[in-house]
């Protein structure tokens, strides 16, 4: 893992943090430290977006017209601008940020803004063999309302790789947080699934962790060579409404998803449905 690895927290009134990996994900079995949970009785709401570092107008309004009614929002490429992380913190919690690209004034990455302050926080990051530039994802954990612990990964996959072993290695400590969590599970983002290849091992990595796939009915999502780029994943979760905002604010759409946490019934198991190798 590279040794710059880290997420920054902005929280309102206080001075911005660095937060850096943990040392293993085996940290999940251990007791995390209770917290407020995210609001809400029943439902969750989730907005999905690759802003597009904020380079196009009305990107802001699209955030305060559907982004602040959600619990949590993941973005994609987001750049740390004076504007966004005002926005952030005037409305969320938390706002973590996992920086992939350095800017001279604002690094870009992904940005997890939530309702609650996460538990667990771990950074990660996979360089792009090609262009040698970093895509970032984020794990972290929050309390809800039935006394579970909601696992949310956001991640940037890679995009520019010749076969699929450095985009399934970047799945790999993912898979190792989420065999380790026993509650349910909500993986988004954009994940530059443009080519069979990809597409077939995302489908796998999700069919081995036990996720099903959010369907949207009126599927507007940013495509390349015709398959969809963006996704979320979910699992111990019922969907209640999941639609795709078509806007000109980013060169993606948001996606909009209403959840229903569940529990499932004989979890967690007796032993652990999958073996990982721990770093």
């Amino acid at each position: 893992m590279p040794k710059k690895t880290y997420a920054v927290r902005y929280i309102a009134g206080q001075p911005v943090e660095r937060i850096f990996p943990p040392i293993a994900s085996r940290q999940l079995g251990q007791a995390l430290p209770p917290g407020e949970p995210l609001p809400g009785s029943r439902i969750l709401r989730v907005m999905v977006w690759n802003i597009f570092k904020q380079q196009r107008a009305n990107w802001l309004s699209v955030l305060q017209g559907f982004g602040k009614d959600a619990q949590l929002v993941l973005l994609q490429e987001a750049q740390t601008t004076p504007e966004l992380v005002l926005f952030a913190t005037s409305h969320y919690l938390a706002a973590d940020q996992v920086p992939a690209l350095i800017f001279p004034q604002h690094p870009s990455g992904v940005m997890t803004l939530s309702a609650a302050h996460p538990v667990y926080c771990c950074p990660l990051r996979e360089r792009e063999p090609l262009l040698w530039l970093s895509k970032s994802a984020l794990v972290t954990v929050y309390p809800i309302h039935n006394g579970q612990l909601l696992m949310v990964v956001n991640i940037h996959a890679v995009n520019f790789s010749l076969g699929i072993d450095v985009y399934s290695k970047q799945l790999d400590p993912i898979g190792e947080h989420i065999c380790n969590h026993s509650g349910p599970v909500i993986m988004a983002g954009d994940f530059n699934a443009w080519s069979r290849q990809r597409i077939l091992a995302l489908y796998r990595f999700a069919k081995l962790m036990g996720l099903g796939e959010v369907r949207f009915v009126d599927d507007q999502r940013r495509r390349a060579f015709g398959r969809p780029l963006d996704f979320v994943f979910y699992r111990d979760m019922n969907v209640c409404e999941a639609s795709v905002l078509v806007t000109e604010a980013s060169d993606h759409n948001p996606l909009l998803i209403v959840f229903e946490p569940t529990r499932r019934r004989g979890w967690p198991p007796a032993e652990p449905r999958y073996r990982y190798l721990s770093p």
